[in-house]
């Protein structure tokens, strides 16, 4: 795997917070997204390197190794367990052996690169061999994790998904009703295990932006609609946009501005429980007329002094 340097693809420094790293990625995501930027291909290979850098920085201990290994991070926990069972080895048999890089022997010409390459090179020897000759067992493979941004009416029907992870693609279906920053776990979709061992599992969280049209509060929604003074004062009928298409909603005589009503069942749908929803409610935003003829001047004269 090439080096490539996660922190300047997202544009942060090593010092960045997990808060910094998670507002830097929502960031270029945005502008990267392949909706926004059909057929173009650059734009394609950014959005997937900005995906992978945040997979591995997002996650407190993928960072950690990365900014120890660098681009062999994810061979680094396999490496280490390696040398803590040939420690237990060579003290089980009477010897002495030192953990940690310093320990390790590096011919001359030979640096930390080319040691993980024997490694993990592909030698198909595996790893942890000793000159005393005993292989080590079998690790689970890296696990990984992705980040999936739906809009808040996608998240509200049940749909499959398919997307690119490590270069082999993934198809899911997603549940009507997850909510922003909501994981869910696919075993055995990480990265390959290690001897023969089985592979990660993959970890997918799913972002939902701010909507425009609706606020989400559980499963709950919360919306805003302007109606003018006469509708107000006299009543009359609104029509209210829904997540399931528009409904029209009888507007009370003296309705003031601010007030609320509910619509039961017209929220968003709530996890994993077909045909059971949350409410929603709708906030009447009551807009004074502006312009004025004299003569409507005039009746608002009359009535205020009536």
């Amino acid at each position: 795997m090439a080096y490539i340097d996660y922190y300047k693809i997202l544009g942060v420094d090593k010092s960045a917070t997990q808060d910094d790293i998670k507002k830097a990625y929502r960031k270029r995501a945005r502008k990267l997204h392949p909706d926004l930027n059909p057929n173009d291909k650059e734009a394609e290979r950014q959005f997937k390197e900005l995906n992978e850098a945040n997979e591995v920085l997002s996650n407190p201990g993928n960072r950690a190794k990365y900014d120890k290994y660098g681009e062999h991070w994810k061979h680094g926990e396999e490496y280490e367990k390696a040398q803590q069972q040939q420690q237990r080895q060579y003290q089980h048999e009477g010897g002495n052996f030192s953990g940690g890089f310093s320990g390790a022997d590096f011919g001359e010409g030979e640096d930390f690169s080319d040691f993980f390459q024997s490694m993990f090179g592909g030698t198909g020897e595996g790893f942890g061999r000793s000159s005393r000759g005993s292989a080590s067992g079998k690790f689970k493979g890296q696990d990984v994790e992705a980040e999936l941004t739906l809009s808040l009416k996608d998240a509200a029907i049940t749909h499959p998904q398919t997307f690119d992870i490590n270069g082999k693609k993934v198809r899911i279906t997603i549940p009507a009703g997850v909510y922003d920053g909501q994981q869910i776990r696919l075993k055995g979709h990480g990265s390959p295990g290690y001897n023969g061992g089985p592979a990660g599992d993959l970890y997918i969280t799913f972002n939902i932006p701010a909507d425009p049209d609706f606020e989400r509060s559980g499963n709950d929604l919360k919306t805003k609609v302007t109606i003018d003074l006469y509708t107000a004062v006299l009543g009359g009928d609104v029509t209210v946009n829904t997540l399931s298409g528009s409904v029209n909603l009888k507007v009370k005589p003296g309705t003031q501005n601010g007030i609320t009503v509910r619509l039961k069942g017209k929220g968003f749908p709530v996890y994993k429980k077909d045909g059971q929803f949350g409410d929603l409610f709708v906030t009447y935003e009551v807009q004074l007329p502006t312009h004025l003829s004299e003569k409507q001047k005039e009746l608002f004269e009359q009535l205020k002094n009536s």
